[in-house]
């Protein structure tokens, strides 16, 4: 029974590694959802994540014939790092097989807290296997990361930590779940303490493991598992976790890669740190949780679990939050291929700011663009945008919810100039990045050229960059130049750029 874990979750040794983690404050999220939304900080961690926690306590239970022995474990990530330190600390051996396609960062992590790595295979099964051939052929002890009753005693600490720092009205914790091992050791703890607490469960759309063997009311293996949260990418959850979780839990909410992308965003504003998606997992399940009950003026904890998330992958997080907060449309629009109508279409947007605007010449007749348009958060102030617009008679096609138009074709819209055009120049231009900017930049630049090429994108930077392509001639460049001057934004001729005849010209 789940009560038998509060005695381990109390004798847990985890703080000779592990940190009491704070509870903070998300005060901006807190007044815009109408509840006090509180972080359990476990991104504050040494390894900056809660594994070292389970990690170091499984070690504390082994003999010392075991640790003379030494761990191993396959990991591509935090359980990794966590059993590395704990090992480090205790004067033992940890070898930790990672598959080859780990990123070197975390590689690095491993090295440099002592481990052993090894590089095996090109996934976590095969680099587990390897992991359990060590195991047999050299008699190491294996430190699962979540499946084993001491690693979920040390994840339960967190549990323990939450009730003890928060004492006055607590309605509900959201907990990210993988493998199980957090989300186990926190409800065994809190609903034998506090039952009255929900306990929520939040795993993503593509991952959703334990909402699988929920439905099914028995573990069942999930076909493909989704990589962006890879923390918590767990094909099946753990046979000990599941046999807690589905005592204990109240529910299972699944959130989406932008959901998560925007709880990274929402956790950055209020803390000025950047979560890994599996660290903003349970704030982006605790959001729409509340989007689902409307509930008001409730006390609502969300654990972030973990900050190990790669630099590289800021880019592609930073590109899809603010449509996973709705707060941006994305729409495919017609407009006739005349001079005036990018002015007179940004004129129909009324007051709304444009976060991009993609087009190229194709027809003399009609003009497609690709535009992303700031709107209010929720669906409600897209469905009146899409609406206006076809009441001004623009043929429009709503493509936010569009996976391929987001991921792919917004960065591809263009292509070669078309015959039909039969000169063009190309000039790149920096404007000011305030509403309404790109709006007095084409009244400035007027009717004069027919525009043949247009690519915004609003990165929140302070200046704006903008690539234009003009119908003329260069026998015209002079002229150009001289009314470029009086837009007195910086400009820069890119007719001649490689990159243009490559792929544009």
């Amino acid at each position: 029974m789940p009560q038998s874990y509060i005695k381990k979750i109390l004798e847990a040794r985890v703080y000779d590694v592990a940190i009491e983690s704070p509870v903070d404050p998300a005060p901006l999220l807190s007044k815009r959802l109408g509840n006090q939304v509180l972080l359990k900080r476990e991104d504050l961690q040494p390894v900056f994540s809660f594994k070292l926690r389970g990690a170091y306590n499984k070690m504390m239970k082994l003999s010392r014939e075991e640790l003379d022995r030494g761990v191993v474990a396959a990991s591509a990530g935090n359980h990794a790092q966590g059993l590395a330190l704990a090992a480090m600390r205790l004067g033992v051996k940890a070898t930790i097989v990672m598959p080859k396609t780990t990123p070197q960062i975390k590689v690095n992590a491993v090295r440099a807290r002592g481990g052993k790595v090894v590089l095996q295979g090109d996934t976590y099964d095969e680099a587990s296997a390897y992991a359990q051939k060590l195991v047999a052929e050299k008699g190491m002890v294996y430190v699962h990361p979540y499946d084993d009753p001491d690693v979920i005693a040390g994840q339960g600490t967190v549990g323990m930590e939450i009730l003890r720092q928060v004492t006055g009205p607590l309605d509900a914790v959201f907990v990210p779940v993988g493998g199980g091992g957090l989300a186990a050791g926190v409800a065994a703890y809190i609903k034998y303490v506090r039952p009255e607490v929900k306990v929520i469960a939040v795993e993503p759309e593509d991952a959703a493991c334990l909402k699988l063997a929920m439905e099914k009311q028995r573990r069942a293996k999930l076909s493909e598992v989704g990589l962006f949260a890879d923390g918590v990418a767990v094909a099946q959850i753990g046979k000990e976790t599941f046999r807690v979780l589905r005592k204990t839990i109240d529910e299972v909410v699944t959130a989406s890669t932008d959901e998560i992308c925007a709880a990274i965003k929402d956790i950055f504003d209020d803390t000025r740190s950047i979560a890994e998606p599996a660290g903003a997992l349970a704030l982006a399940g605790l959001k729409k949780y509340v989007e689902r009950e409307g509930c008001e003026g409730k006390t609502l904890l969300a654990i972030d679990s973990g900050a190990n998330t790669n630099f590289d992958r800021l880019r592609y997080i930073s590109e899809r939050t603010e449509i996973g907060e709705q707060r941006e449309a994305i729409l495919s629009v017609t407009i006739p291929e005349q001079a005036g109508s990018f002015k007179k279409f940004c004129a129909a947007l009324g007051k709304r700011n444009i976060t991009e605007f993609n087009y190229r010449y194709s027809d003399d007749r009609d003009a497609q663009i690709f535009v992303g348009v700031a709107v209010a958060e929720g669906g409600a102030d897209r469905q009146e945008l899409v609406a206006s617009l076809r009441e001004q008679d623009y043929p429009v096609l709503d493509m936010t919810d569009n996976e391929m138009a987001k991921l792919h074709i917004r960065h591809m819209v263009g292509g070669h100039r078309p015959s039909a055009v039969a000169s063009e120049l190309l000039y790149r231009f920096e404007f000011p990045e305030r509403p309404g900017a790109l709006m007095n930049f084409l009244t400035k630049l007027g009717n004069r050229w027919n525009i043949t090429l247009f690519h915004y994108r609003n990165h929140g930077a302070a200046y704006g960059r903008v690539l234009v392509g003009l119908e003329a001639q260069r026998s015209e460049r002079k002229e150009i130049g001289q009314f470029l001057e009086q837009l007195a934004y910086p400009y820069h001729e890119e007719s001649d750029n490689e990159a243009y005849s490559l792929f544009l010209s």
